[in-house]
């Protein structure tokens, strides 16, 4: 038997194991970072809304105070107290006059003066405000808040976070790899055991490790190990009982076919040879007795008496011929000798009823079938007159598809309760014939008493075909 071949490496599906941990945990991890960055851009938003609102409400009612107290002055003295007044945080301050020319601007902002938030996180964090206008005597003023510096600011801290973020995750990713493929060491070992196993080592154990978990898999996959070597251990001592009862059926149907094929020769020598000899000696002594008997008496009574043992000879020769190897089943097939058989256990058993179906047999079976058939009944029916004491035997035969089917009933006191002991040689040597032919046997009782005998030989012969209804009528 071949052992079943390994689909996949299993140093191949453990590493596979071992990323998919380690992924399951490094998309924990992802999220809890996701999480942290959105608290923290949602904080920044709240931060940068709160400090851009109140510094421009800061900034318009500082102006607007202002622009009061400098309105006399008109615009030249707030364009002084705005230069003055130098860059605001977070807000922008425009001065036009009448005309919309523009008087001041707000300087650029010095604080992280080339730097800018990304624009996407601009968007977030950054609050949407109108500009605020005041009027300063023929002029205008603009106030626009700047919340570029705070989101910065914002971003600044972000970027440190994810710095921070990214080396600890790479950190847990290369710590929970490391991890899980210690973890998993015991499976590996495993995962070899079994691949081992499928390729014949059923032997293989693995060792116990200190982790409950993996020391119950270890303990399960040893007791697996333990049951697939007792199961194929069973296994091949089974095929090699089959072996060996195979070849005994095999050496036991040749010699019962040798046995037949010596009954077969001795039975056509004594038929041939014995049987025209012990006929030439009847012949010669009813000679004799013919032509002594006007004048001696006494010899011709001795002749006719050799001639009556020779014919008592003669049908004793007869007999053995037919235990032997019965000439009809060579001759006329096996119908015909169960026919003879039939009529002579009816003249030596004259209480007994027999009955005899065969009449739907074909003409051509194949010898070793025929042959087996013949002897099962011999065997049964001389069981039944020996030991059932009934008064009832009946034969029938039939084929049925690839199959004949023999059938031995009798109205007898049954088998006796140790019957299937040893020592019981004809039914051993009846059930050794039917399985030699890869038959089927069985016993039951009779209604309402008796043995009932059912034999199924398969007809095996080569180029053998099951006849048709027109052909057996």
């Amino acid at each position: 038997m071949q052992p079943a071949t390994v689909a996949s490496d299993p140093a191949t599906q453990q590493m596979s194991l071992r990323l998919q941990i380690n992924l399951i945990i490094t998309a924990l991890v992802a999220v809890f970072v996701a999480l942290l960055v959105w608290e923290r851009i949602d904080d920044t938003r709240r931060s940068v809304r709160e400090e851009i609102e109140g510094s421009s409400l800061v900034a318009t009612q500082v102006l607007r105070r202002v622009s009061e107290a400098y309105g006399y002055g008109g615009l030249p003295a707030m364009v002084t107290f705005l230069q003055q007044l130098g860059r605001v945080r977070a807000n922008d301050i425009t001065l036009f006059d009448a005309r919309g020319n523009t008087l001041y601007r707000s300087p650029p902002f010095t604080y992280k003066a080339g730097r800018s938030a990304p624009a996407w996180f601009s968007r977030i964090v950054e609050p949407p405000l109108n500009p605020v206008e005041i009027r300063i005597d023929a002029g205008r003023m603009v106030l626009r808040a700047d919340p570029s510096r705070a989101a910065l600011d914002g971003w600044d801290e972000l970027s440190k976070m994810l710095v921070v973020a990214a080396v600890g995750f790479a950190l847990v990713s290369a710590l929970v790899y490391g991890l899980a493929g210690i973890a998993l060491r015991p499976l590996t070992r495993v995962a070899d055991a079994l691949q081992r196993i499928g390729q014949g080592e059923y032997g293989v154990r693995v060792p116990l490790p200190r982790g409950a978990e993996a020391r119950r898999i270890s303990v399960a996959m040893n007791r697996m190990a333990q049951s697939v070597q007792d199961s194929v251990a069973a296994t091949e001592a089974a095929a090699e009982a089959r072996a060996r009862l195979a070849e005994s059926r095999r050496l036991t149907r040749i010699i019962q076919e040798r046995i037949e094929h010596e009954r077969r020769a001795i039975a056509r020598e004594l038929h041939d040879e014995l049987g025209q000899q012990i006929t030439a000696i009847k012949s010669m002594s009813l000679s004799i007795a013919q032509r002594t008997e006007p004048h001696d008496a006494t010899s011709a009574q001795t002749a006719r008496l050799v001639a009556t043992t020779a014919a008592q000879m003669y049908d004793g020769v007869h007999r053995l011929i037919s235990r032997l190897r019965p000439l009809p089943l060579d001759e006329a097939g096996l119908g015909e000798a169960l026919v003879e058989m039939i009529a002579e256990w009816r003249a030596r058993q004259p209480a007994i009823e027999f009955s005899l179906d065969a009449s739907t047999l074909p003409a051509e079976i194949p010898e070793a079938v025929a042959t087996a058939a013949y002897r099962i009944v011999q065997e049964a029916v001389t069981n039944a007159v020996r030991h059932s004491g009934g008064t009832r035997v009946a034969v029938s035969l039939a084929v049925a598809g690839a199959a004949i089917d023999v059938r031995v009933v009798d109205n007898g006191s049954g088998l006796p309760p140790d019957w299937t002991q040893r020592g019981r040689l004809g039914l051993a040597g009846l059930r050794e014939r039917v399985l030699a032919l890869a038959g089927e046997l069985s016993f039951a009782p009779a209604q309402p008493h008796g043995v009932d005998l059912k034999v199924r030989l398969p007809l095996a012969a080569s180029g053998w075909e099951e006849p048709r209804a027109a052909a057996i009528e």
